[in-house]
């Protein structure tokens, strides 16, 4: 029998403005990304289980409801020009909806609406070939890499000839030293596979004795039905793996990526780090709310190391664009809802 929690969710949800979906396929949604998914939430918006589609045969925008209330996944998945007459329809359809790690295109079509437009972090991107990772601010990475073929690690792309049990023991053992152990976050992150989705990347390194120690997972990036780009997706290490791991994994990727001639890598969203004035109208409380979150201790040791995310990703000295989140209202009951939309709380 459902419990009393998703009844009153069920309630409520069915309380929220009526939205027409579009029942696009798997299929459809991969196909329009390949033709507009330039941004990095774009594949996760076709394949995540458990989103709304607004839109048409030629795009949608992404979205999930909680609490009554709508929430939008990154930018609308459309030919760009005709992103601003989705975001107006969706706009009136879902009675001010939120829009979640958006970019700055879709942040000024939505501030022209009269809404509030807030950093909510940044993304960091890795523009190939000139990122090569040479230089002296570059050093610990490459020392990484050495570091662990020195001691007899070796590096590989997995052409899915890892057995996925062998994934599946790595992810549990991963998840035994995470903050929250009960559950994975959703919404802004999908639960993790142990097998690829179609057009994804993953690579590996595996210990002295061949044991498996660490993987990483990437979503394609297109446009005009062409990959240009990854975006980190998932990762795996081994409890006790070396601090060596990821950073030297995360370099032996992008150096293959670069070296096939792909255009960008992108690590994905550090939330609430650099939350200062989004140059566009904002609530003041939602800013400094933000900025408390990042500077807590407590919110870093006991709900999500933001700190520790963010220090990782500059590692790797790339370019880092502010995401937005965007709201008619921000009152405390939405926000409410979106965190328990990602499993925040």
């Amino acid at each position: 029998m459902p419990s009393l929690r998703i009844i009153i969710d069920r309630f409520l949800e069915g309380a929220a403005p009526k939205v027409p979906r579009q029942e696009l396929t798997h299929v459809e949604r991969l196909a329009l990304v390949r033709r507009h998914g330039d941004f990095s939430l774009a594949y996760s918006t076709a394949v995540q289980q458990k989103l709304s589609y607004f839109g048409d045969s030629d795009g949608y925008i992404a979205f999930g409801t909680k609490m009554k209330h709508h929430f939008a996944l990154g930018d609308p998945v459309v030919h760009p020009p005709d992103r601003l007459a989705y975001i107006r329809r969706f706009v009136e359809a879902a009675g001010g909806p939120w829009f979640v790690q958006i970019g700055a295109e879709t942040a000024r079509v939505l501030a022209s609406l009269g809404y509030q437009v807030n950093r909510l972090g940044i993304d960091t991107r890795l523009p190939l070939p000139d990122h090569d990772f040479s230089g002296k601010r570059n050093e610990t990475v490459r020392y990484s890499e050495r570091w662990l073929l020195k001691k007899g690690y070796s590096f590989e792309e997995d052409r899915r000839s890892i057995f996925l049990d062998e994934i599946a023991r790595l992810s549990e053992n991963w998840r035994g030293e995470r903050i929250v152990k009960r559950w994975e976050m959703g919404f802004l992150n999908r639960p993790f596979a142990d097998h690829l989705g179609i057009d994804m990347r993953r690579f590996v390194l595996r210990g002295p004795d061949g044991e498996l120690v660490a993987l990483l997972d990437f979503d394609p990036l297109f446009s005009g039905g062409k990959v240009i780009g990854y975006t980190t997706a998932f990762k795996r290490k081994h409890v006790d793996a070396t601090p060596h791991a990821e950073i030297g994994l995360t370099k032996f990727a992008v150096d293959r990526f670069r070296e096939e001639g792909i255009s960008v890598v992108t690590l994905g969203l550090s939330p609430l780090v650099d939350i200062e004035a989004s140059g566009f109208a904002e609530s003041n409380f939602w800013r400094g709310t933000f900025q408390r979150a990042y500077g807590s201790a407590w919110v870093n040791r006991s709900k999500f190391n933001l700190q520790g995310q963010a220090a990782f990703k500059r590692r790797f000295h790339g370019q880092e664009q502010p995401t937005y989140i965007a709201f008619r209202k921000g009152t405390f009951v939405e926000m409410l809802g979106l965190l328990r939309l990602v499993k925040a709380i």
